[in-house]
C-alpha cells in the first residue's frame, strides 16, 4: 500500500454513498454534508494514490493496552463464523452439487490436460531437457494458473518456493506470478463493510478512496479516514464469494489427490495431505483478525528495532473479511528512482531487510513469508515497514540452528556433515542414505567455494542447491522453502541497485554474533569446529568472525567469551581443552620470541653483533620460515585483541568472567598444565638455542 506525495492542493474524496440497510426505509435520509463532492475535484493520480484533506482533529496518542485488548476481543466476536479449513465440511457442501463441480472439474482438467499434454510431447521430441523449451512451458504455466482463478494462483507460487518439485526456469516463472485479478465491484466491497462491521459506511469513516489503490487475488485495499479520530487507515475487503470458489477448487484438487495416491506410482508423497495442508494454510489467509494478530506478534518482535515499521491494526474496523490497519507512506522496495529522490539508498533498507529477515528466520522463527516488493516499503523516514501479513510461517527451533551448523560445514567444505544436516533440518527420513548426496554437493560446491562464501551469489547456491534437491528424494519442508523465497526476493531486490552485492556477505555480520555469543550447545560446537580445523586453530577464522561480529549492533564483545569457557572448564571439555593447551603453548611461544625479535631489531646497530655473536641471522637459531609462522601468528592475536579492546561495548568487565572462571579448581588444573606445556617448550627452545641445534620447522600456518 505505497502512497506518493505531491505539491498540490489537498482533495477532498466522498464516501461513495450506499445507505445502511437499517436506514433505506428512511426516504427522508439525507448524506451529512461532509460527504458532498467539490465540483472541482480531481480524480485520483495514476498510481492510485489519493490525498485527502487535513484531519479535523488532532491524532490521538495510542489506546491503552486494556482497550485495545478488548476490541481484538470483540473483532474475535465477529469472525467467530469465519470459515475454518476441514475436508469433509468440502464434502458435505460440494458433495451434493456434482453438476458445478464437474463444470470447474471440466475447465481445470482441459487447461492443464492441455499443458500436460505439450509437455509429453516435448519429452517424445527430446526437448524436455531444452532450457529454452522449459521457459516457455513455464511461462504458459504462470498464463493458465493466472486464468484459472485463486487458487490456481495461490498453488502456482507455492510452486515457486519448491526446488524439490520444479526445474530452475518454473522456479523463476512461477516466482514472478501476480495475484493481480480485476478488481470486483465497489459497491459489493462497500456493502460488505457495513456487514460486517454493522454501521454505515459514513458513521465509520469520514473520506474514502472511490475505487481500490490494489487488488489481489483474495480481496482489494482502500484508502480511507476514520470518522472517530482522523487517522488514515487502509481498509482490506475480502473478494465476494472467494471462500466457496476456493472452497470449490480444494475439494476437487482433494479428489484429484486420491486418485494420484491410488494410480501413480511414481508419486511417494502423499498427494492429499499435501493439498490439505496447503489448504488450511489458504483459509488461515481468509480470516483477516487472524492477519491481524499475525501482524501485531510481527511488531511485538521485530519492531522494537527503530528501522522497522509495522503498521498498528485497529480492532473495531476489522472483522474475518475487513481489515483495518494504519496507512503507511511508503514507496515500493523496488522503485530505486523514487527511494533515491528522497535522499534514500536501497541497498541501506535492502541492508535492514536482510538484518530483519535473519531475525525472523534464525532467531524467533516467526516470518513474514510474502516478502515481494509489493509486502516491503521504504517510508520518507528511512524506516522499512512490512505490509500485509495473510502468509507467515515459523522456523522450528531445532532446524534455526541447524541452519547456522549448516553454513558452518560449508565453510568447511565438510559434504560429509552437510548431508547429515539434513535428517536435523527434515529434508530426508532417518532411513535414508545420504552417502550418494555427498559427491552431488561436492561437484557443485568445490566449483562455487572458488570464491570465499561472502562471495557467493545467494540465487547461485540456491538454483544448484536446487538441482541437488530435484534428483535426490528431498522433501523440502514449507518453511525451508520460504526462507529461500524471502533471502532471495531481497537479494533481488538489491541487485537491481548493485550488481555485485551479496546477500550472504551482508549476511555475516549476523551469523558472526550468534556463532561467538549464543550458548545454544549446536551453535557452541559448530563453532569450535569452524575454529579448530584438523586439530590447528584457526586464528585468522576468529579475527574475521571479530571484525564481522562487531559490524552487528547487538554484538557485545563480553558474551562472545562465555559459550567456550564454559564448555572448556565443564565436564565435557577434555578434547577441547587438549587443542586449547597445544594452541596456548604455541601462542606464548611466539608472543615471546616475537617480542624477542622486535626488541633485537631495535637495539642499536652496534650492539646487535655482541647480541648475536657476530652470527649474521640474529640471535635465534629460527628458519625464516619458522620465523614468519611465529610473527604472523603473534600478529594475529595482537589485532584479535586489539579488535576486542576496541569494541564499543568493551570495559574492564570483559576480565571478570574470565577471572571469575579462573578461580575455579578445575581452572587451576587446567592452568597448571597450560603452564607446564609452556615451560617445556620454551626449555626446548633455550637448549636449542645454546647448542644451536638446527631447528624442525613447525608444520602448518597460523
Amino acid at each position: 500500500m505505497a502512497a506518493s506525495t505531491s505539491a498540490a492542493a489537498a482533495v477532498s474524496f466522498p464516501l461513495p454513498y450506499r445507505p445502511h440497510r437499517a436506514l433505506r426505509r428512511h426516504r427522508h435520509h439525507h448524506r451529512p454534508s461532509l460527504l458532498r463532492a467539490a465540483s472541482t475535484a480531481a480524480p485520483p493520480s495514476p498510481d492510485l494514490s489519493i490525498q485527502l484533506s487535513p484531519p479535523p482533529l488532532v491524532l490521538s496518542p495510542a489506546r491503552d493496552r486494556a482497550e485495545d485488548l478488548q476490541a481484538e476481543s470483540r473483532a474475535m466476536t465477529r469472525a467467530v463464523a469465519a470459515t475454518v479449513y476441514s475436508p469433509e465440511l468440502l464434502a458435505s457442501r460440494y458433495g451434493s452439487q456434482p453438476f458445478q463441480v464437474a463444470l470447474r472439474a471440466a475447465e481445470v482438467l482441459s487447461k492443464l490436460g492441455a499443458f500436460g499434454l505439450t509437455l509429453l510431447l516435448d519429452q517424445q521430441r527430446g526437448e524436455s531437457e531444452s532450457s529454452a523449451k522449459r521457459r516457455a512451458r513455464a511461462v504458459e504455466l504462470r498464463t493458465i494458473l493466472t486464468k484459472l482463478g485463486p487458487t490456481f494462483v495461490k498453488i502456482g507460487q507455492g510452486l515457486s518456493t519448491r526446488p524439490d518439485l520444479c526445474p530452475t526456469e518454473y522456479l523463476e516463472e512461477l516466482s514472478e506470478l501476480q495475484d493481480s485479478l480485476p478488481t470486483f465491484p465497489d459497491e459489493d466491497a462497500f456493502a460488505c463493510i457495513e456487514k460486517e462491521l454493522g454501521l454505515p459506511l459514513d458513521s465509520m469513516y469520514s473520506a474514502m478512496s472511490p475505487s481500490p489503490i490494489a487488488a489481489a487475488s483474495l480481496g482489494q485495499v482502500y484508502k480511507a479516514r476514520l470518522k472517530s479520530s482522523g487517522q488514515l487507515v487502509a481498509v482490506k475487503v475480502q473478494r465476494p464469494s472467494i471462500e466457496d470458489a476456493i472452497g470449490r477448487d480444494f475439494y476437487l484438487l482433494r479428489g484429484i489427490g486420491f486418485l494420484i495416491n491410488k494410480y501413480v506410482d511414481i508419486i511417494t508423497t502423499d498427494a492429499v495431505a499435501l493439498i490439505d495442508e496447503f489448504a488450511c494454510r489458504v483459509f488461515q489467509e481468509l480470516n483477516y483478525v487472524q492477519e491481524g494478530q499475525n501482524a501485531r506478534r510481527f511488531k511485538k518482535l521485530y519492531a522494537d528495532k527503530q528501522d522497522i515499521l509495522v503498521p498498528d491494526i485497529f480492532w473495531d474496523y476489522t472483522s474475518a473479511k475487513v481489515l483495518t490497519m494504519e496507512w503507511i507512506e511508503g514507496v515500493k522496495l523496488n522503485q530505486q528512482a523514487a527511494i533515491e529522490s528522497q535522499g534514500l539508498k536501497v541497498l541501506d533498507l535492502v541492508n535492514i531487510g536482510i538484518q530483519c529477515s535473519l531475525r525472523q528466520l534464525l532467531e524467533y522463527g516467526y516470518f513474514h513469508a510474502d516478502p515481494h516488493p509489493g509486502n516491503i516499503l521504504a517510508t520518507p523516514e528511512g524506516k522499512l515497514a512490512f505490509l500485509d501479513f495473510g502468509m507467515m510461517s515459523e522456523t522450528p527451533e531445532d532446524a534455526r540452528v541447524a541452519i547456522i551448523g549448516h553454513v558452518v560445514h560449508m565453510v568447511n567444505r565438510d559434504y560429509d556433515a552437510m548431508a547429515r544436516d539434513y535428517y536435523a533440518l527434515d529434508f530426508l527420513k532417518p532411513e535414508v542414505d545420504v552417502s550418494p548426496i555427498v559427491p552431488a554437493l561436492k561437484n557443485f560446491f568445490d566449483d562455487a567455494l572458488d570464491s570465499t562464501v561472502s562471495e557467493l551469489n545467494f540465487k547461485t547456491i540456491v538454483d544448484g542447491l536446487g538441482a541437488v534437491l530435484y534428483q535426490y528424494p528431498f522433501n523440502v519442508p514449507a518453511y525451508y522453502a520460504l526462507i529461500l523465497r524471502s533471502l532471495t526476493v531481497l537479494e533481488g531486490l538489491a541487485l537491481y541497485a548493485d550488481p555485485n552485492f551479496k546477500v550472504l556477505a551482508a549476511s555475516y555480520p549476523y551469523f558472526a554474533k550468534r556463532l561467538l555469543t549464543d550458548p545454544n550447545p549446536y551453535l557452541r560446537d559448530a563453532l569450535i569446529e569452524l575454529l579448530f580445523k584438523d586439530g590447528r586453530f584457526r586464528w585468522n577464522r576468529l579475527e574475521n568472525l571479530l571484525v564481522q561480529g562487531r559490524q552487528d549492533r547487538e554484538f557485545v564483545a563480553k558474551d562472545a567469551l562465555q559459550p567456550v569457557l564454559k564448555l572448556l572448564l565443564g565436564p565435557d571439555g577434555e578434547s577441547l581443552r587438549v587443542l586449547v593447551v597445544k594452541e596456548a603453548v604455541r601462542v606464548t611461544e611466539a608472543i615471546t620470541f616475537g617480542t624477542l625479535i622486535d626488541s633485537y631489531n631495535a637495539a642499536p646497530e652496534f650492539l646487535k653483533p655482541l647480541i648475536s655473536s657476530d652470527n649474521p641471522a640474529g640471535p635465534f637459531k629460527l628458519s625464516d620460515v619458522e620465523r614468519e609462522q611465529m610473527m604472523e601468528l603473534r600478529g594475529r592475536v595482537l589485532r584479535i585483541w586489539g579488535l576486542l579492546r576496541s569494541s564499543d561495548s568493551f570495559d574492564p568487565s570483559l576480565l571478570q568472567p574470565i577471572v571469575q572462571v579462573l578461580q575455579e579448581p578445575e581452572a587451576r588444573v587446567f592452568g597448571s598444565r597450560v603452564a607446564g606445556g609452556v615451560t617445556q617448550r620454551l626449555a626446548a627452545r633455550l637448549l636449542q638455542q645454546l647448542l644451536r641445534i638446527p631447528p624442525t620447522p613447525v608444520p602448518g600456518s597460523s
